[in-house]
């Protein structure tokens, strides 16, 4: 047998195993879930995160027949959690809730991440967005967006800023309000977004960048205001708050977004039928009710959809962080 016989005997028998192997990953993809599926949280249990997980945990449990298991893996900034997904097996029963900090931030500031975003999940879909408001200490001399950036421009670094940490959604919130205003702030990290608007009500701080849930309860007892939404538009559940849009920031939205992904090599059908689900869960009444109740908007993507959209997230994050010189200690 010459050498092209050879070549050529293997590139038949290679032809008549692909089908089979199609046609087994279709098989398991049809019985798929046979078994309980494993979501991870990278967070502790108790947080916002955990309540998408559960609300979604239980929808697709009594969809399925099989149990979701709720698995929290909090700590080392969602990497323990990550690192377990990137190490699951590729047959749809290992999930992770994955957020930006994980996929988008986490990346751009973390040497030897135990984890590629694109190289190892299956984007599914987004599930929440949470926008951001920026919001003032009362005697801070501002009472529009734009009233604060003339004061940071005529004195810069003299107005601060509070986040719940370094490298967090928040913290790239006011980088990213630098970026695109060429104002000059001062960043003032806590532990938590609890203590962030904490120091803003003492008047440690000049202001936060946070969700509007937040703050909420400061703002009804006269102790925060809220100056504008961190988006193009009026968010239509507060429509008396205006949005940095209309003070003619452009290319400018700020806030934190949750996600499902899989373990890269999932059998194509299951996300799909993930995808679908999961979007129809947090789409239920009772359940898109309570997550909007908690300051979240549901937003939901095809899995091609949201694969560019962690490009470009990733794409934007690297530049912001590297302009505003964002390192972890």
């Amino acid at each position: 047998m010459n050498r092209f016989t050879t070549l050529a005997s293997a590139a038949l028998l290679a032809g008549l195993q692909f089908p089979a192997t199609a046609a087994l990953a279709a098989e398991k993809a049809d019985s798929w879930p046979a078994r309980p599926i494993r979501f991870i949280v990278p967070y502790p249990p108790g947080g916002t995160t955990d309540i998408v997980a559960r609300g979604i945990g239980a929808k697709l449990g009594e969809k399925y027949g099989q149990q979701v298991v709720i698995d929290n893996r909090g700590g080392a900034s969602t990497i323990i959690g990550a690192e377990l997904m990137a190490k699951a097996a590729p047959d749809g029963y290992t999930m992770l809730l994955a957020t930006a900090t994980t996929l988008s931030i986490n990346p751009n500031v973390v040497e030897k991440l135990p984890y590629d975003t694109l190289r190892d999940f299956a984007p599914v879909t987004q599930t929440v967005y949470v926008p951001f408001v920026i919001a003032a200490h009362p005697s801070v001399p501002a009472n529009s967006v734009s009233e604060l950036l003339a004061l940071a421009k005529a004195k810069p670094g003299s107005i601060s800023y509070s986040t719940p940490g370094t490298a967090s959604t928040n913290h790239l919130g006011g980088a990213l309000l630098e970026y695109v205003t060429g104002v000059k702030l001062l960043h003032v990290p806590f532990k938590g977004s609890g203590p962030a608007a904490a120091a803003v009500v003492g008047g440690q701080v000049s202001f936060v960048i946070t969700g509007i849930a937040t703050v909420l309860p400061f703002v009804k007892a006269g102790k925060i205001k809220v100056l504008a939404f961190a988006a193009d538009k009026r968010h239509p559940n507060f429509p008396d708050i205006p949005s940095t849009g209309e003070a003619g920031i452009k290319n400018y939205e700020s806030g934190t977004w949750f996600s499902v992904v899989g373990r890269t090599g999932t059998a194509r059908p299951i996300i799909t039928r993930l995808n679908k689900d999961i979007i129809a869960a947090l789409n239920s009444p009772d359940l898109k009710e309570r997550l909007t109740n908690i300051g979240f908007d549901v937003r939901t993507q095809s899995p091609e959809e949201f694969a560019k959209f962690i490009k470009d997230d990733l794409a934007l994050s690297a530049k912001v962080i590297k302009a505003a010189g964002i390192k972890l200690d």
